[in-house]
């Protein structure tokens, strides 16, 4: 009966999630064009304001793991998994000024992604498609890891009576189903769903978790202190070797990597205008007190549920609620904690196609005229590709992983240096990149990551800058101009729109 309920309503909830996604393009579907057609469906037209921008780069940023692996790591080390909240703050201070720039950047220039930032800047196309490329091998395991964390949701909430195959094929049906046809607005509008339901749960679950096992916060809190104190320090938890020195570099470098996500700068291109981006920049950090729910009921189940190892520790959320809850409540915190895998998964997607639309498959000259087509049908190949490997090769995407963000961090000269200092070349930013890339993919895959106590990640980027600066200065300087003879100018960062003063003044102009 229990499994019938909660099955049930999460079957409803899907049928409603595909159904918003699909009502986002109603009165939308024309383009100038299929390079209009290919900014409507990637960066929403460029017209998506404070609310949806907000919702939708929360969406991204508050994936599957705020509900299993924070309160895995909270079961398992305790205190390192606060770099989440510590590099996302940061991160978003850093976009604040970040992204008014790339969004000035690309709507200067009709730019819908970094690869085409990047391809602008140096102008070659053909370094946009190598950047794709990479950043696809980058962002593939993030996909994996959304479709594995709603199978393991799906099956948890449903008790047993979806299994872990269909729970797979479920969120790569359900995403696959809206993004190929809403695109970008269509993920913001399912995000709406998404924070109702996650602010709903989440705060009913920071209440009823301490009420109903430790009868309050005061019991709870002192269990923790005098019974766990070492799950409140660094480095946490068991010989993890997360101490300090490693907390510091890991937020310091995901704070810089986050404003060059290709996901994040999806966000930054939808908006209408920079002040949406400042004012999200102001409000995103708000969203990140939700994450201490899950971290700190993960420590919670450390008294309810002992003895969780290994990938059973990222179910301690879970096992909290289901024997506890009724059905239909355990039913809607797993479909919020599914769209939470979904919305990350949709924009993953919707990247990855819109970097090879653009940049890629623009290369061969039947396609570049159907971007928009092209970039659709990439999207399902990613997300089949994403699915077959989670079903035959589970562990090679899983080894990827490991490498995604400190991996992608390795374009971030190429990226930021790249667009604000016209001296760096080409083969400055290509010789850091690739040192930078082998460093990383060398420590990590020898199990030196922690390197001497820091991210590795740090080294891999300090490398990766000295060689782009040494091989910048000690080469042949570049002519600051495209191939076609059109010099690339420097693009300010738009100033904010003044407010209106108080005589009735006008407000500046805005941009």
């Amino acid at each position: 009966m229990n499994a019938t309920v909660a099955t049930s309503v999460f079957a409803v909830f899907m049928v409603a999630t595909v159904a918003l996604g699909l009502l986002a393009t109603r009165g939308r579907r024309k383009g100038n064009g299929e390079g209009g057609g290919l900014a409507e469906w990637s960066v929403g037209g460029r017209s998506l304001g404070t609310v949806f921008i907000w919702v939708l780069m929360a969406g991204e940023g508050y994936t599957s793991f705020s509900y299993l692996g924070a309160a895995g790591w909270g079961y398992n080390y305790g205190a390192p998994v606060l770099y989440v909240v510590a590099y996302m703050s940061c991160g978003y201070a850093i976009g604040y000024v970040v992204g008014p720039m790339l969004w000035a950047y690309a709507r200067r220039h009709g730019l819908v992604g970094i690869t085409d930032m990047v391809a602008h800047r140096f102008g070659r196309p053909w370094l946009g498609a190598l950047v794709a490329v990479l950043a696809t091998v980058f962002l593939l395991p993030y996909i994996q890891l959304q479709i594995t964390g709603m199978g393991v949701v799906v099956s948890t909430i449903s008790y047993g009576a979806i299994s872990l195959n269909w729970a797979y094929f479920i969120a790569f049906a359900v995403t696959t189903g809206f993004v190929v046809v809403s695109g970008l607005r269509g993920s913001a509008w399912v995000s709406v769903l998404k924070d109702v339901l996650v602010i709903a749960t989440l705060g009913f679950l920071a209440v009823y978790v301490p009420m109903h096992y430790f009868d309050g916060y005061g019991p709870f809190l002192d269990r923790i202190v005098t019974e766990k104190s070492e799950w409140l320090t660094f480095p946490g938890h068991g010989d993890s070797g997360l101490g300090q020195a490693w907390f510091i570099t890991t937020s310091f470098l995901n704070s810089l990597t986050v404003v060059i996500f290709p996901t994040t700068v999806a966000g930054y291109l939808g908006a209408k205008n920079a002040d949406v981006l400042r004012r999200n920049a102001m409000l995103l950090p708000a969203y990140n007190v939700l994450l201490f729910v899950p971290m700190l009921l993960g420590m919670a189940a450390l008294f309810v549920v002992p003895g969780l190892v290994g990938a059973e520790s990222n179910l301690a959320l879970f096992k909290l609620v289901v024997d506890s809850l009724p059905a239909w409540t355990v039913g809607v915190i797993g479909v919020a904690a599914a769209l939470s895998s979904i919305v990350p998964m949709a924009v993953f997607m919707l990247v990855i196609g819109t970097m090879w639309g653009r940049s890629v498959l623009s290369l061969v000259p039947r396609l570049e005229r159907r971007q928009k087509g092209a970039a659709q049908v990439v999207v399902v190949i990613a997300g089949s590709l994403a699915l077959l490997l989670t079903y035959t090769a589970p562990n090679t995407l899983v080894r990827l992983s490991l490498i995604s963000y400190e991996g992608m961090a390795q374009l971030l000269p190429m990226v930021l240096l790249g667009l604000m200092w016209r001296r760096l070349t080409l083969l400055g930013a290509m010789s850091g990149l690739v040192v930078g890339v082998g460093v990383v993919c060398g420590f990590v895959f020898t199990e030196n990551d922690p390197v001497w106590g820091v991210n590795a990640g740090i080294v891999a980027l300090g490398a990766n800058l000295a060689v782009a600066l040494a091989v910048t200065y000690a080469g042949p300087r570049e002519r600051d101009e495209r191939p076609d003879g059109e010099v690339l100018a420097r693009d300010e960062i738009p100033a904010p729109e003044r407010e209106p003063e108080p005589d009735g003044a006008p407000a500046g102009t805005s941009h």
